[in-house]
């Protein structure tokens, strides 16, 4: 695993050594083992490492024989011995035993197209001295980052946006556009970024830069959903759990029973699992005490020959607490078991994680991803977990909300038009059930749509932005165009399944696996998911979608497959938690002061919120007649990303990674037996 970083100038121009050092050095959290760097006049690439596999020989950059391909790499390649093996037998010569070597060979033999062979998560940037050439590509799911930018007839690219920002400080030019995402979805969704000019590479996107032009295009996308007719068994189209097995999308097969299906998910999973343990370092899991993670750690322990190391998090208030769902497993399958119990700093840790992420972010999972992945690297330098299960799997409560909801659509559009436009406005914001009518009048998939809106600014909440920010939005895109888009061009024919794509597209790449690069990679720590293999997803996604959710039940043959791999049961019915954080208690208790900051001229001089508003807003929390805990939260990340990110930026100071600002209670470690071990404590 690394970081990546690089430039193109314009033809007339050299590029130093130390313009590249510059921006590799923002990322060293990322690879604090090694550093290369290539500079052959205008191009300069760069590299930090973290030793994973061949690890006294795989010093990067890597070139090919005669050194006309130099590569720069971030991520894994699981399928590299076989690769090299098929490369080798065309006589290509290899020089180290690294993942990495075969994508300079790979690209000899395909171009561009060689990423298509590739199985795993990666950030790529190859420069090709004979074409004049630079390859950038991003893996398939977005596992791993990449951003660039174009600036005066050159390109910039890097792991992370502090790299650019390192050589042209300039390009810290906030975009407004951006902004109304986050306030949207909690997150800047692809190819945008907090930054006018700076953009992400999309998953399954590759981009070639030539002659001062780049060009963007997709190599990859799901292949096709298990689909149905419009109507089937007396069902709407748009019920998630009718179901026409002659009628499917060509890339739609159905394995013929529920037998079949748990046989063939298993096989696999299983080969996913068994490909991502490949590694010179110590290896382990982020066990959550959820279904996923607890099925990857099942198939682990089949795999490994000794126990594997496994990592959780608990909290004080149990309604949070899902250790003891962690420990059944760590038991059950006889891992090593390391807990923590997380009583964060909670100023402290907000300040320090809104002031590495580089974009304002809402998710406050955050805080213990990050502190789970700082306790998991004390002991591994890589560690899987279960994330992507809740996408392919329908797994999430908001499908179910959605699914309930479908009766609505019988209401006349224009009825709902009308209560939009003329009622909604009108009524007082403490009318019960005021919003819960505005969603119900709505499509289907709008409903969905506005179920994972924030703060809508052009629409419900638009009072608590200023007149001066609303306006410099106006001429943006509405940010549902891009979410409709993927709903309405989706490969499937079923509603759920037109979801699932969605989230997959968006929430996936966008919140969680952008949430496990940063934190994970704030500690140096490898994060590896095996649900997120493409064999699988693609897979996975061509089941017809009664596998995936029947009768109002998620992940209905997923939760089979756990009990088949022998998943203790009490995990398998309960209620979903997630890393949820008590964000209420928090919000009116140890954050009251930082959100007070929210009315503090600082704040309203940036000119994106209205004081009236917000301090109504404040007023109604801190007397507990409305919980308005996920509003406050994401104004408050907003405004201290502006605090501990951008002006520390603006001063030249640089962003450094956080340290998890935690005292925690008690922690340990749980043996094969069961048995705590007070001094195997993490501090």
């Amino acid at each position: 695993m690394c970081g990546i970083a690089g430039m193109i100038g314009r033809p007339d121009e050299s590029l130093s050594r130390e313009q590249i050092r510059r921006m590799t050095e923002t990322i060293v959290h990322r690879g604090p083992d090694d550093e290369g760097i290539y500079v052959q006049r205008n191009v300069g690439l760069g590299m930090r490492r973290l030793s994973i596999i061949d690890l006294s020989g795989g010093h990067q950059p890597i070139y090919n024989e005669d050194r006309t391909l130099a590569v720069v790499f971030n991520g894994e390649i699981y399928n590299f011995l076989e690769l090299r093996k098929e490369l080798e037998s065309r006589g290509h010569q290899f020089r180290t035993h690294s993942d990495t070597e075969v994508i300079v060979h790979l690209y000899e033999e395909m171009g561009a197209d060689c990423v298509t062979r590739l199985r795993g998560m990666f950030a790529i940037a190859l420069y090709d001295t004979k074409r004049e050439t630079l390859l950038l590509a991003r893996d398939r799911l977005g596992k791993k980052p990449l951003f660039y930018a174009e600036r005066s007839g050159r390109l910039y690219f890097g792991s992370e946006i502090k790299a650019l920002l390192a050589v042209v400080p300039e390009l810290a030019e906030v975009d407004p556009e951006g902004v109304l995402q986050f306030f949207y979805y909690g997150y800047i969704p692809d190819p945008l970024s907090a930054f006018r000019d700076i953009r992400k590479l999309s998953p399954g996107y590759l981009a070639e830069w030539r002659k001062g032009k780049i060009d963007v295009r997709q190599y990859w996308d799901i292949p096709g959903y298990g689909g149905q007719s419009e109507k089937s068994n007396g069902r709407a189209s748009n019920d998630p759990a009718s179901h026409d097995p002659a009628s499917h999308d060509p890339a739609s097969h159905d394995p013929g029973s529920d037998e079949a299906c748990l046989e063939e998910m298993e096989r696999r999973l299983a080969d996913a699992v068994r490909a991502r343990l490949i590694s010179d370092v110590p290896l382990g899991a982020l066990l959550s005490g959820g279904v996923d993670s607890s099925v990857v750690v099942a198939l682990m322990a089949r795999e490994s020959p000794a126990p594997v190391k496994t990592f959780s998090i608990g909290f004080r208030k149990a309604d949070f607490n899902e250790a003891e769902y962690a420990r059944l497993v760590a038991e059950r399958f006889g891992t090593d078991h390391h807990e923590l119990v997380l009583e964060p700093d909670v100023i402290e840790t907000v300040n320090r994680l809104t002031g590495m992420m580089e974009e304002p972010f809402g998710d406050s999972s955050m805080i213990p991803t990050y502190c789970v992945s700082q306790l998991a690297r004390r002991y591994v330098t890589v560690a899987l977990s279960g994330d992507g299960g809740d996408e392919l799997f329908a797994g999430y409560g908001r499908y179910i909300v959605n699914w309930r909801r479908q009766r609505y659509d019988i209401l006349p559009r224009w009825a709902g038009k009308i209560y939009r436009n003329h009622l909604y406005p009108r009524l007082p914001s403490a009318v019960k059930g005021k919003k819960l009518a505005w969603n119900i009048s709505l499509s289907s998939r709008d409903r969905y749509l506005d179920g994972v809106s924030f703060l809508p600014a052009l629409h419900r909440e638009r009072s608590l932005f200023s007149d001066e920010f609303v306006a410099s939005v106006e001429h943006c895109a509405d940010p549902f165009r891009q979410f409709e888009r993927y709903y309405d061009d989706a490969p499937a024919t079923d509603h759920l399944s037109r979801l699932m794509y969605l989230d997959t597209k968006t929430y996936l790449s966008g919140d969680i696996l952008t949430k496990v690069d940063r934190m994970s990679m704030a500690t140096s720590l490898e994060v590896r998911c095996p649900i997120l293999d493409h064999l699988f997803v693609e897979w996975v996604a061509g089941l017809p979608v009664r596998y995936k959710f029947r009768d109002g039940a998620r992940k209905f043959l997923f939760k089979k497959l756990a009990e088949r791999v022998g998943v203790p049961a009490e995990l398998l019915n309960r209620r979903k938690q997630g890393f949820s954080l008590p964000l209420v208690h928090w919000m009116r208790h140890e954050l009251k002061g930082q959100l007070e900051m929210l009315l503090e001229p600082r704040t309203i001089r940036r000119g994106y919120l209205k004081k009236e508003s917000v301090r109504v807003v404040l007023d109604e929390h801190f007397r507990g007649r409305r919980d308005h805990s996920g509003v406050l939260w994401m104004i408050l990340v907003f405004e201290l990303w502006h605090r501990n990110f951008l002006e520390r930026i603006a001063d030249g100071r640089p962003a450094e990674p956080a340290t998890c600002g935690t005292a925690p209670a008690s922690s340990g470690s749980i043996g094969p037996t069961g048995t705590a071990r007070p001094g195997d404590a993490a501090r």
